[in-house]
């Protein structure tokens, strides 16, 4: 969901960076999962806001500067039960990481390592191997079938694009 970049005051907030959309989402989940890979703890969010462009948020338990400094480089996870439930043909981006990516003929193309987002549509990072392929998130036309339970995605889409 986002990391915590730095400190904001002497009184333990902390800086994060959100990958929500629209970024202040993440203040809505009030249970943080929190940490660097496998070591994780469970925080309560006590309060959070938008502060110019950053966000701040103030957690249970960390009430200086030093303790808030010590969460910098964290990553924030939240219990996939607190999402929103999607419309039909809507992803949350984790759900396609490290799928399988297919084409049309069925030949695979290698696992979803990330999703960069840009102006126009969203971007699928396929990795196999070595190599990288950058290929358009668009349903229909390039993104042809998800099957979140077969770990497929399907795309019309030639490996020399």
């Amino acid at each position: 969901m986002g990391r915590i970049v730095g400190v904001f005051g002497v009184r333990g907030w902390c800086k994060v960076f959100s990958h929500s959309r629209p970024r202040e989402q993440i203040l809505s989940y009030t249970q943080w999962q929190i940490g660097r890979g496998e070591n994780r703890q469970i925080v309560t969010l006590q309060e959070g806001k938008v502060h110019g462009e950053a966000i701040i948020v103030k957690l249970d338990g960390i009430d200086d500067r030093d303790q808030a400094a010590a969460l910098k480089g964290s990553h924030i996870w939240i219990a996939p039960s607190q999402l929103v439930p999607l419309a039909r043909d809507e992803y949350y981006w984790h759900q396609l990481i490290g799928l399988d990516v297919l084409d049309q003929a069925g030949a695979l193309l290698g696992k979803v390592d990330g999703l960069i987002e840009t102006g126009a549509n969203d971007v699928l990072l396929v990795k196999s191997g070595k190599q990288e392929h950058l290929i358009p998130f668009i349903l229909d036309q390039v993104v042809m079938k998800i099957d979140i339970e077969m770990g497929q995605i399907s795309v019309d889409w030639d490996i020399d694009y």
